[in-house]
C-alpha cells in the first residue's frame, strides 16, 4: 500500500501529532508498505532528524507561529499536490488536518484519492484559550476537512462525541498506541531521585508543553505540600511565568527518549492539568513507567485513567481537587504502589505495533468501500 501522511507537525517538533505521525510512519515500513510524509520545514538549522525518519519527507515552507514559536505554520506551496501526484498514493493520511491537512485534503479530492483524516488537538479549545474568541469559526474548519475525508478517526469517547455533537460523519475510535518497553518501571532511577528531592520528597511531575492552554500553574498549591517536590518536564511560551506561579518547583527542560523514560519512572506521581486533550499521551507514558495518575476528567483522560485504580480523575481548572487528589497518593506509598502496577498492567497490550495494524484496518475498509462494485 502506498500511502502519503500530511501532517501538520513532524519531528524535530516534540508533541503528540510529530510523535504519533513518526510512529505511524514506522509502523507502516515495518508493515512492507510504502509511506511518504508530507509536513511543514523545520526552523533551520534543526533538521538533523530528517535524516533519521523511516521514509522519505518532503517539507514544505513554513513560519513560525508568533508568539509560539516552537510551532511551524505550513505555507502555500505547489509541492503537497506535486508529493502526492509523484507518489501515487493509495490512500492519504491526515494528521491532525487544519492547516497544510485542509491543502492535503483538497489535492487528494482533485486527484480521487481517497483519505482518512485523525482528530488528535481540540483546536476549538485553543482559539478560547490563545484569542478568547474563534471557536465556531475554528469548528467550522474542522468539519469541513474532516466532512470531505472518507474516515475520520478520533483517539477517545470524548473526541467522537464532540466531533459528531458538531456534524462530523463517519467517525471511528482510534486510540493511540505506547512504547512499553521504553516506558517501563524498571527505569526508576534512585541516583536522579537523590539529586532531585534530597531530603527524600514524594516527587510530583508534569511533562508536556508549557503552554497557556496546558494551565500547569494548577499545581501552585501541590508545591506547597509538605515532603513534595513538584517537577516540570517541557518547554514553552508559559515558562517564564510558571517558573514565578510554581515555587520551588525543579525544572528540568525538554527531555526525550531513554532519558525522559527515566525520568518518568522516578515520579511517584504524575499529574496532568490540561483541560483541552483529545488523548494525553503523557498520561499513558507515565502508566506504562507504573506511575499513578491525577488528570481532569475531561477528554482523553476519561478513557485513560480508570479512577480510583490507576489514578484520579479530577473536575477540570480546579486547583483544589488537583492538591486534594496529589495529596491523598503523597500520603499512602501502599496506594501508589497498587495505582502503579495496576496503570502498567493496563497498558501492556497497547502497543504501537497493535494500534498500528487497526489503524491498517482502517485503511483497507476505506479502500474497500471504494472500490466498484461488480454486478454477479
Amino acid at each position: 500500500m502506498r500511502v502519503v501522511i500530511v501532517t501538520e507537525s513532524f519531528p524535530p517538533d516534540v508533541n503528540g501529532v510529530a510523535h504519533c505521525a513518526l510512529q505511524t510512519a514506522r509502523h507502516l515500513v515495518d508493515r512492507g508498505h510504502a509511506p511518504l510524509v508530507v509536513a511543514p520545514a523545520p526552523a533551520p538549522g534543526n533538521r538533523l532528524a530528517a535524516a533519521a525518519a523511516p521514509c522519505p519527507v518532503v517539507h514544505v515552507p513554513s513560519l513560525p507561529l508568533p508568539g509560539y514559536p516552537q510551532v511551524r505554520v505550513a505555507l502555500p506551496s505547489r509541492k503537497l499536490a506535486a508529493a502526492l501526484i509523484e507518489h501515487r498514493p493509495d490512500l492519504v493520511h491526515l494528521a491532525s488536518p487544519f492547516i497544510l491537512g485542509v491543502r492535503g485534503m483538497a489535492a487528494a479530492a482533485r486527484l480521487g484519492i481517497p483519505a482518512v483524516a485523525v482528530y488528535q488537538t481540540d483546536l476549538a479549545g485553543y482559539a478560547r484559550t490563545y484569542v478568547g474568541a474563534g471557536e465556531a469559526a475554528a469548528w467550522r474548519r474542522i468539519r469541513s476537512v474532516h466532512g470531505a475525508a472518507d474516515r475520520t478517526l478520533a483517539p477517545s469517547t470524548a473526541s467522537i462525541s464532540d466531533l459528531e455533537a458538531h456534524g462530523v460523519p463517519r467517525i471511528q475510535l482510534w486510540q493511540r498506541g505506547v512504547d512499553t518497553v521504553r516506558f517501563r518501571p524498571r527505569f526508576r532511577d534512585h541516583a536522579l531521585r537523590r539529586e532531585i528531592a534530597p531530603n527524600g520528597e514524594v516527587i510530583v511531575g508534569y511533562v508536556g508543553r508549557l503552554a497557556p492552554e496546558k494551565q500547569v500553574e494548577l499545581l501552585a498549591g501541590v508545591c506547597g505540600l509538605e515532603g513534595v517536590k513538584v517537577v516540570i518536564v517541557g518547554d514553552g511560551p508559559a515558562q517564564a511565568h510558571l517558573t514565578e506561579a510554581l515555587p520551588g518547583a525543579v525544572f528540568l527542560g525538554r527531555r526525550t527518549g531513554d532519558d525522559l523514560a527515566r525520568i518518568f519512572a522516578s515520579f511517584d506521581v504524575f499529574a496532568h492539568t490540561g483541560p483541552f486533550e483529545t488523548f494525553c499521551q503523557t498520561v499513558q507514558e507515565a502508566m506504562a513507567s507504573g506511575v499513578p495518575v491525577v488528570a481532569p476528567a475531561v477528554g482523553g483522560p476519561i478513557d485513560l485513567v480508570d479512577h480510583g485504580r490507576t489514578g484520579f480523575l479530577v473536575p477540570p481548572r480546579d486547583a483544589g481537587a488537583v492538591r486534594e487528589a496529589v495529596a491523598s497518593l503523597v500520603a499512602d506509598a501502599g496506594m501508589r504502589a497498587a495505582f502503579g502496577l495496576a496503570a502498567r498492567t493496563t497498558v501492556e497490550g497497547r502497543t504501537w505495533a497493535a494500534v498500528g495494524d487497526q489503524l491498517i484496518g482502517h485503511y483497507e475498509d476505506v479502500l474497500a468501500a471504494r472500490r466498484p462494485v461488480v454486478a454477479a
